[in-house]
């Protein structure tokens, strides 16, 4: 009797402290952030919401990018989510369909920049708060296109962009252009940028509708082999990074990459910063992608963590993000009365802008590993000469039912 009575208030006791122990962690908010920094303006917004909320703490924890995600699923796999997190918003539909996290709450007045919903949507919902975002445009160098005896102005059309990197790779000892092959995933992001501004899609985020097997498709990537006759040699050996490196030693003329590029070449190259041309089916475009503020389920601390994905996402503190990271804008501050925001100035901001209303988000899939495949495969077969366009976009619209 005795030892049952030490047994029972020993159990009690047990209890009474893990109460307490919970309780004691009750407003403690684990936020894993994506990247392996924390940007100031992010910091900012951290600091200030715990100050509001008397109680509460943050734990910011920065992991890098190539294990952040994969540790933000596995914890919430495991019972023990965070509370929130910045990933990419690629991740969204795994984590959605495996119900580990909870629809955002976004306000539907907030004035995001076109398109930029869809790259968090997955058939009508919104699953992730966007928060980081990228377009791409089409680097020019001035000097090599003006060698071969061309000028140097914007090619509109499939058609004038494959005329000029054909007269720099016939009078110069430059490629006409850079094309990213690799079995990597900027590899699909390139044949995107094609694709929209060819009036193509891929998956239809209000009803999840596969769309790739398309004419549109067809027409650009036949373009994408037509492009390796004046591209640099053995592009399915060359991801879009590697490009960078090509254009800054004058080897290629021209090649598709985010607004980073332009700090990031050469001071001595004369540069063209374009839109996308357009393809035959399209109008100029560019793949929009973005990297959002997911909620998980199961924390207990939903409701507080949706007020800090609001917070962090909102109007000042977006635009001092996007401002000082030098991102493309993700909201319509001039709608949103700003008169004069940074991407309105010089000649190269306006064109990733451009671009904006007429692009196309990354596509979300369960498995991106599987989706980065279907465009892999098939891009690499046109540029190996592998098969027929028209056999490897069909192959290409089957394999991504199975990825769906």
């Amino acid at each position: 009797m005795k030892l049952m009575k030490l047994t029972l208030g020993a159990a009690l006791l047990s209890g009474t402290a893990m109460t307490a122990m919970a309780e004691s962690h009750a407003t403690e908010l684990h936020f894993i952030m994506c990247g392996g920094e924390v940007r100031e303006a992010d910091q900012a917004v951290v600091d200030q919401f715990i100050a509001d909320n008397e109680g509460v703490t943050v734990n910011l924890e920065a992991v890098p990018w190539g294990t952040c995600q994969d540790k933000s699923l596995t914890l919430a796999a495991a019972g023990d989510p965070p509370s929130i997190a910045y990933m990419g918003s690629r991740t969204l539909r795994q984590l959605a369909n495996n119900d580990l996290i909870v629809p955002a709450e976004i306000d539907p007045a907030t004035q995001y920049q076109p398109g930029v919903l869809n790259t968090v949507t997955v058939e009508g919902t919104q699953w992730g708060y966007p928060h980081a975002f990228s377009t791409k445009a089409l680097y020019i160098n001035c000097d090599i296109v003006e060698a071969s005896g061309q000028t140097c102005e914007a090619p509109a059309t499939w058609d004038d962009m494959y005329a000029m990197a054909k007269g720099v790779m016939d009078n110069t000892d430059a490629a006409g252009v850079g094309l990213a092959g690799k079995d990597f995933d900027n590899t699909m992001h390139q044949f995107l940028n094609y694709l929209y501004s060819n009036g193509g899609a891929v998956i239809d985020p209000a009803t999840g509708e596969n769309l790739l097997d398309s004419q549109q498709t067809r027409e650009t990537l036949e373009f994408y082999g037509k492009l390796a006759e004046v591209s640099q040699e053995g592009p399915t050996a060359w991801e879009r990074d590697q490009l960078k490196d090509l254009f800054n030693d004058g080897q290629i003329a021209m090649y598709v990459s985010g607004p980073w590029g332009y700090g990031q070449h050469n001071e001595d190259i004369n540069q063209l910063v374009a839109p996308v041309p357009a393809g035959p089916s399209g109008v100029s475009g560019t793949i929009l992608i973005t990297d959002s503020i997911a909620v998980f389920k199961g924390s207990g601390h939903e409701e507080l963590a949706q007020d800090l994905a609001k917070r962090i996402t909102s109007g000042d503190s977006q635009y001092d993000l996007d401002s000082s990271w030098g991102l493309t804008p993700i909201l319509d501050y001039v709608a949103m009365g700003n008169d004069a925001p940074y991407y309105t100035e010089g000649d190269v901001w306006p064109v990733f802008v451009a671009g904006i209303a007429t692009g196309g988000p990354e596509p979300l899939v369960e498995d991106f590993k599987s989706l980065q495949s279907v465009f892999t495969n098939m891009v690499q077969g046109v540029l190996l000469d592998d098969d027929t366009v028209d056999n490897l976009v069909t192959i290409a619209g089957e394999e991504l039912d199975d990825a769906l």
